[in-house]
């Protein structure tokens, strides 16, 4: 070892954050059991690498005895007081048994663990660089794609974007460019490893918050996403000032904002919908985009039965049930829909009293 070794340890410390002390002692580690293999010892030694000059010296560590039984772990107190004639009983006597060719071993071993340090460094740093962006929108290029994932280059770490999780619309081929969700960040023995998704109903959220600027100051709060990713998904959106319309700052100018993501999920159909406090009016809402007469509200049940025109009831239904499964994720609530006819007949309600309840919603294809 020299000087220019601890400068460069100096200038790893500066660049990459790792301090000298903490390389230095995981090198003087490393040594001993260099030393121990290398030269066939099983001796309890230390291992001083100089802060200033870079010198290596190794030490044997044995302890003062009256009467030697193994000479490699002991020595006697007159051969202790030789080399010190402080040692006593029982201390621990260091001998310098530097090896001849030690300098080769050392400068092997101390550029493995300098490396191997420097690589976990790296590594802990981008951990905690994308830990903090779980449950975020990151862009990536598609590097490669086997049998269950596809491989997302981030810059400065690969990603895995699980086939799974791509939407039913999704065609990606390498060099393509791809905005996903952080589903989950974790710490493996091989590095950070984050997993992606564009089937989450966060990277909808996300997307809003990206594209409504009254979402990102927090003047518009998105309450509830429901989401079947590549056919259709509900937002429920609440507006923090009374003169702001939640649904109107997200349907932007012209629909241009929900336009902007719609284009993102390649055609995916949104419904945005104001919350309401008041459950009635709610699931109505949620309903959109069918038109609703009435809804009656079971509160033990937590069920909530729409009744419908008659014409509107296979719209509020939706293909394969889906605008009554989404409202109902969207509210939490079951939903009971019938047609103002099946009311009339199951539960004697007339039809000419109903009248529409109010509804504020709108649905972009």
């Amino acid at each position: 070892m020299s000087m220019e070794f601890i400068e460069a340890l100096s200038e790893i410390e500066r660049e990459k954050g790792i301090a000298k002390d903490i390389l230095i002692e995981a090198i003087e580690a490393a040594l001993i059991s260099s030393y121990k293999r290398n030269f066939n010892t099983a001796q309890n030694v230390r291992v001083d690498i100089n802060r200033h000059s870079g010198v290596i010296k190794v030490y044997a560590r044995k302890t003062v005895v009256d009467e030697v039984f193994d000479p490699r772990l002991e020595i006697s107190v007159e051969a202790a007081r030789a080399i010190n004639p402080h040692y006593t009983l029982d201390d621990i006597a260091e001998i310098e048994v530097t090896p001849r060719d030690f300098g080769r071993i050392a400068a092997q071993t101390a550029k493995q663990v300098v490396t191997q340090r420097i690589r976990e460094a790296e590594r802990g740093l981008i951990y905690n660089a994308y830990i903090d962006k779980e449950e975020d929108i990151v862009n990536g290029i598609v590097q490669r794609q086997d049998v269950r994932n596809l491989f997302v280059d981030l810059g400065k770490v690969e990603a895995v974007l699980p086939l799974t999780e791509l939407m039913p619309t999704d065609k990606f081929k390498h060099g393509d460019r791809v905005k996903s969700f952080i589903t989950k960040v974790e710490n493996t023995t091989k590095g950070p490893q984050i997993f992606l998704s564009r089937t989450h109903p966060g990277l909808l959220k996300r997307l809003f918050e990206l594209e409504v600027p009254e979402i990102y100051d927090g003047v518009v709060e998105i309450r509830s996403v429901a989401r079947e990713a590549g056919f259709r998904s509900k937002i429920a959106v609440h507006s923090r000032n009374a003169e702001v319309d939640p649904v109107g700052s997200c349907v932007g100018q012209k629909g241009m904002r929900v336009q902007t993501i719609v284009t993102e999920l390649k055609g995916e159909k949104i419904d945005i919908v104001r919350w309401s406090e008041n459950v009635e009016e709610y699931v109505a809402n949620a309903l959109s985009p069918s038109k609703v007469l009435e809804v009656i509200v079971y509160e033990q049940e937590k069920m909530a039965r729409v009744i419908v025109p008659d014409y509107q009831l296979s719209l509020a239904i939706g293909i394969k049930g889906q605008n009554a499964r989404l409202a109902a994720k969207l509210t939490g609530w079951k939903i009971d829909i019938k047609s103002e006819t099946q009311a009339e007949q199951e539960f004697g309600r007339p039809k000419s009293p109903m009248s529409t309840m109010h509804q504020d919603s709108v649905s972009i294809d």
